[in-house]
C-alpha cells in the first residue's frame, strides 16, 4: 500500500511543489510517459558557416556543447540567404506522434537576437518553433515572452511537439510556460546551438548546452 500511495502520488503531484510569494507552484516532470530515445554521434548533423572550421565555431567539452557565431558570418552553405548559425540537428526526423526535446541551456550575457534550439519543418513555413534569447528573455520567435532572467545560468528546456493533437509545449525549470498550436505537420526535427534572427541581434552571439536527450510518447 505505501508503495502504491507513493506511486499515486507521483503521478498526480509529479516531482515536487514549494511556496513562492504565498501560491503553490507545482513543478513537473515533462518526461513522464515519454521514453528516451538513444542519441550518438550519429544522430548529430554540423552546421556552421560554411567557409569557417567548424572548431572556430563549437567546442565539445567536459560533457557541454559550447556553439558561437558572429553577425557577419557566412550561412550554413553557398547560395543560402539564412541567417548565421552554429547548430546541431538531430536525427531522426519525426512526422506524427508526440516528441521531446530535453537539454540544459546556458546563454551568456550580451547574446540578443539568436535561436537557441527549434522545431525545424512544418506544412505551413519552415519552423514550428524558434525559442529565441533576446536581453535575457526567451521568447516564441520574436514575440511571446516564455521567460526571463535567463542570462548566465543554467536553466532547463523541455520542448514536446504533439504532432497528431497539433500542440507544441515549452517547460523552463519542470514549469509550463507557453503552449501553442504547431503549424502543421510535415518532416520535422530539433535543432539546438545558436542561429541568428532576422534584425535586432548582437555582433557575438552564444549559448551552451548539456545532458541533451530526445524522447519519445509511449
Amino acid at each position: 500500500m505505501k508503495a502504491s500511495y507513493h506511486h499515486t502520488l507521483f503521478i498526480f503531484v509529479t516531482l515536487a511543489f514549494f511556496l513562492n510569494d504565498a501560491q503553490m507552484v507545482f513543478l513537473v516532470d515533462p518526461t513522464y510517459g515519454f521514453i528516451e530515445v538513444k542519441l550518438n554521434e550519429s544522430n548529430f548533423e554540423y552546421q556552421k558557416p560554411y567557409d569557417t572550421p567548424l572548431d572556430q565555431r563549437y567546442l565539445y567539452q567536459n560533457s557541454t556543447h559550447r556553439f558561437w557565431v558572429y553577425a557577419d558570418d557566412k550561412p550554413h552553405h553557398l547560395g543560402s540567404n539564412t541567417q548565421p548559425r552554429t547548430e546541431i540537428r538531430i536525427l531522426p526526423d519525426y512526422t506524427s506522434g508526440v516528441w521531446q526535446f530535453e537539454g540544459l541551456a546556458f546563454v551568456p550575457n550580451g547574446t540578443t537576437g539568436a535561436t537557441i534550439v527549434q522545431i525545424h519543418g512544418a506544412a505551413h513555413g519552415n519552423t514550428t518553433t524558434l525559442l529565441r534569447i533576446y536581453n535575457g528573455e526567451m521568447r516564441f520567435y520574436s514575440i511571446q515572452v516564455i521567460d526571463t532572467k535567463l542570462y548566465d545560468r543554467w536553466f532547463k528546456v523541455n520542448l514536446i511537439h504533439d504532432v497528431d493533437g497539433g500542440k507544441v509545449m515549452v517547460f523552463i525549470d519542470n514549469k509550463e510556460k507557453f503552449k501553442i498550436h504547431d503549424q502543421g505537420p510535415g518532416l520535422l526535427h530539433f535543432k539546438f546551438g545558436v542561429y541568428g534572427a532576422p534584425r535586432n541581434i548582437s555582433y557575438y552571439m552564444e549559448s551552451r548546452w548539456k545532458d541533451v536527450k530526445i524522447y519519445k510518447k509511449c
